[in-house]
């Protein structure tokens, strides 16, 4: 397995060759290289030392590559605020809130547990520009670093309050009732895949006065399903849910920035639908604009068109939807994924912040979870990918196709994506994993799953596999 350098951070399997896998070294030479990039940065601005955030999910992994990271640091003379085990969304909370200079998140989010990776985070808490990504990597490369003396080494300073904090900011947010809801007597299924979502989603819904049916909510990293929170990996809480009668069922992947639901009969609400609803209520109570990402749905746009918003779509990553909000003031956004970005708290995704939404937005309506998902626009999608050897040639496939279709409301922003008038498909190559994905979206799962089979079909025809 290579190991991946992207905007979306440094990611690989643990073990194997230095260099093709996030082995020991690696992890110590891209944490090197991310405190390099904040003291450069930093240079001639600050007396005191520099202070860095970092939290990690439940991964077997994790304590190794924490243990690493955090010495690292100590080593450049940097300071570390160690939240231990925790969430994305905490981290990017915590790092304004103790003034940091940055934050590393440590978790491969909805990979698979023999994967870890750094995220890494500026000093607002929010993800690293691509630029800034650049840098961090030519300084691993060049291996510029320059470690401190023995009196100006960094020190730790351990928090484990964070998660409660991070409760505490989303229920002081104005838009969610917890008083309301505690009269609802709702009662939930958590599926946290056995890392931090199974310790902070049920604190957060305990606060809320939600009764909490808890599966694979054990921190120890031992995922017992594909951590993705897909329907292929959610019979065990579909199942739950009709068998407990719940409201609804909620899933997080590893490191809780992505939420899915399951309705009250034991169907996906739809990963694609958790930002739609979310933004439904939010727009009913703040009408303003929206952003989600090429791949995701088209109900977001109906719905912002609903409360007289304009929605924008941006290239795939987190980074590029938060720039886009900003440039366009929206109110909410994200992806698709089952990621939800309120900036009312933070530009990052966040599942407590969606599930304290929602649970505030089912609290206000007489219908049941299964019931709100009916009344949405229909669209089915289908995802689907292709697995890359060195052999292909992403960018002449990708450009092969875009030649192809030009006659069609074509988008090159990020791969290639086509808009046909009832249904669209979008390909572009995996920022996580050496992947090709192919999204497709219609008003029917058989028209959406076609469509995908078609260009998986041209693409493999092109790319000679």
């Amino acid at each position: 397995m290579t190991l991946i350098k992207s905007i979306s951070g440094i990611r690989g399997t643990i073990g194997g060759k230095v260099g093709d896998n996030l082995t020991p070294v690696d992890a110590v030479k891209f944490a090197s290289a991310y405190g390099t990039f904040l003291k450069i940065r930093n240079s001639g601005l600050k007396s005191e030392k520099l202070k860095v955030v970092i939290g990690r999910d439940a991964r077997i992994s994790g304590p190794m590559i924490h243990n690493l990271v955090v010495n690292t640091l100590i080593g450049l003379g940097i300071d570390v605020i160690d939240l231990g085990l925790s969430t994305t969304p905490t981290v990017e909370v915590a790092v304004p809130l103790e003034q940091a200079d940055g934050g590393i998140i440590l978790t491969a989010s909805h990979n698979p547990k023999q994967w870890n990776a750094l995220k890494l985070l500026n000093e607002k808490g929010e993800f690293l520009s691509g630029k800034d990504g650049e840098v961090i990597l030519q300084i691993a490369e060049s291996e510029a670093f320059n470690f401190s003396e023995v009196d100006d080494l960094g020190e730790v300073t351990v928090n484990d309050a964070y998660m409660d904090i991070h409760i505490d900011e989303v229920l002081e947010l104005p838009l969610v009732d917890a008083d309301l809801v505690k009269t609802k007597k709702i009662k939930v299924v958590v599926d946290g895949v056995n890392s931090s979502g199974g310790i902070i989603i049920p604190k957060l819904l305990e606060q809320m006065g939600v009764e909490c049916v808890k599966l694979y909510c054990e921190p120890n990293g031992h995922f017992p399903h594909n951590p993705e929170p897909l329907k292929e990996h959610l019979g065990d809480i579909c199942k739950l849910v009709v068998e407990e009668k719940a409201d609804f069922g909620i899933v997080v992947d590893p490191d809780v920035d992505r939420l899915a639901f399951i309705s009250n009969d034991g169907e996906m609400f739809g990963e694609e639908y958790t930002l739609v609803a979310v933004a439904d209520y939010v727009l009913s109570k703040t009408p303003g604009n929206t952003v989600s990402n090429m791949s995701s749905s088209r109900a977001l746009r109906d719905i912002t068109n609903k409360h007289n918003g304009s929605y924008q779509a941006s290239a795939v990553g987190e980074v590029n939807v938060v720039e886009l909000m900003k440039k366009t003031n929206a109110i909410i956004g994200g992806e698709g994924n089952g990621g939800i970005i309120y900036p009312e708290l933070h530009y990052g995704r966040d599942s407590l912040v969606g599930v304290a939404l929602f649970l505030t937005y089912l609290a206000n309506q007489e219908k049941t979870v299964a019931e709100l998902r009916a009344s949405y626009p229909q669209y089915f999608m289908s995802k689907n990918k292709i697995e890359l050897t060195p052999q292909i040639d992403v960018d002449s496939v990708m450009k092969t196709i875009a030649e192809k279709y030009q006659s069609e409301d074509i988008s090159t922003i990020d791969g290639v994506k086509i808009d046909f008038s009832t249904e669209w498909v979008h390909l572009r190559k995996s920022n996580t994993e050496p992947i090709i994905r192919i999204y497709t979206e219609a008003p029917t799962q058989s028209e959406a799953d076609a469509l995908a089979e078609r260009f998986v079909s041209e693409l493999k025809q092109i790319a000679g596999v």
